[in-house]
């Protein structure tokens, strides 16, 4: 699902790694990122509700659905914020969130980008980075169903929401002082 805006082709990642709402912002700060949407991805059932997702039988993980500019940013890049902004190791869960929609998921669009995770994988795996080896699935990408409106750009919309202070807050701020050199400028 590549895109083509003022003469630049667009590149579609979809990657799951916990909550979504906390996907969104990250990912939504970093130059040459066009679009983050919240969604569902990897599942069985066509057109799912979140709270049939979070019953954990639809196959769905949370997954952002993200548009990006690779003359700015690579896919590369991107799997390394990702794997930066979440722990890879444990299966079916991110700290409290517990279930298989909230697994460690990427699903490629392109014979390359499979390639591009694999390897980055690879490299991980070999950098000794975790001591319980990585569980992301790597898996070809059939079908992404957008988030219920509630869901998206919830962590702006909710600033007070106790998840969004006490488990989104922490993450972007370490986020962005990992990776400040690669934020969208600040306007005003």
């Amino acid at each position: 699902m590549d895109a083509e805006r003022s003469g630049r082709r667009w590149e579609t990642a979809t990657l799951g790694g916990g909550c979504f709402w906390c996907l969104e912002p990250v990912f939504a700060e970093l130059e040459g990122v066009v679009r983050v949407e919240p969604g569902y991805a990897g599942g069985h059932v066509p057109n799912p509700t979140y709270e049939q997702v979070c019953t954990g039988t639809t196959g769905h993980a949370e997954v952002v659905q993200i548009a990006f500019d690779p003359q700015v940013i690579s896919y590369r890049d991107l799997l390394e914020v990702f794997f930066a902004i979440h722990d890879p190791t444990t299966p079916n869960r991110q700290g409290h969130d517990v279930g298989p929609q909230y697994r460690s998921i990427i699903l490629y669009h392109s014979p390359e980008q499979k390639a591009v995770a694999e390897a980055t994988i690879r490299e991980l795996e070999a950098s000794g980075r975790w001591k319980d080896p990585i569980v992301t699935e790597v898996v070809p990408f059939t079908a992404f169903y957008p988030a219920e409106e509630y869901h998206r750009r919830f962590y702006w919309k909710n600033p007070d929401y106790p998840y969004c202070r006490v488990v989104i807050d922490p993450k972007v701020r370490k986020f962005r002082q990992r990776f400040a050199g690669r934020l969208k400028p600040v306007t005003s």
